[in-house]
């Protein structure tokens, strides 16, 4: 509730502003390295060639650093604190505080599966393309490969899961589905009206007339 009343318009355009520079300096480096495979159309790489993958990987790491771990360790010491807080608070509605943690705790392990796989199977794939230069294969860099495309899907699911977490955990949107399904289903039971048969004796009456 602090927050709330420091968080002016200024500041939060000020703040977005700043995250959008730190992303963007962040993901400028991966602009100039190289994506093309040859000169075959439609062969690239979503990160680099063979060539660079050493350099790639020292870069991935510190991404993964900068990127990832200082935002989610910071994401778990605030919403840690939250948690701490509301735990010890009993001045605080029993039921409003139950539905505060799920969610809370909800949130930390979406963001946990759904990321902390990306960035560890990432650099272990591009771990296993810099051995292959050496050359050293092992059995598991398939398995990495494979789980690692995985791991990107997951990523994008985050994105759609976050506002299902949210609706769930309010309580008057799900009311308001339920509501709605309600109807819905009233609609598609509802029996014929009796006018639409009268109407329809109607028209066999006349057709039986003219034949």
């Amino acid at each position: 509730m602090r927050a709330m009343g420091r968080l002016t318009v200024t500041r939060s355009v000020a703040i977005s502003i700043m995250v959008w520079l730190l992303v963007s300096i962040q993901s400028l480096p991966d602009m100039f390295y190289i994506k093309t495979f040859g000169n075959k159309s439609g062969k690239c790489y979503d990160t680099t060639s063979k060539r660079y993958a050493e350099d790639y990987l020292n870069y991935s790491l510190g991404w993964t650093l900068t990127g990832f771990c200082i935002p989610f360790l910071i994401t778990l010491g605030c919403y840690g604190h939250v948690i701490v807080i509301l735990c010890r608070k009993d001045t605080t509605d029993k039921v409003l505080k139950q539905r505060c943690l799920s969610l809370l705790l909800i949130l930390i392990v979406l963001f946990s599966v759904c990321y902390i796989p990306y960035h560890v199977l990432k650099n272990l794939n591009l771990w296993a393309r810099v051995l292959s230069k050496q050359p050293i294969c092992y059995e598991w860099f398939n398995g990495v490969y494979i789980a690692h495309q995985i791991s990107r899907g997951l990523v994008c699911l985050n994105s759609a899961l976050n506002p299902l977490v949210y609706l769930h955990v309010h309580e008057d949107i799900p009311a308001q589905i339920r509501q709605l399904l309600q109807r819905a289903r009233h609609m598609f039971s509802r029996p014929p009206s009796t006018n639409s048969g009268n109407v329809s004796m109607i028209e066999m009456t006349n057709l039986n007339s003219r034949v």
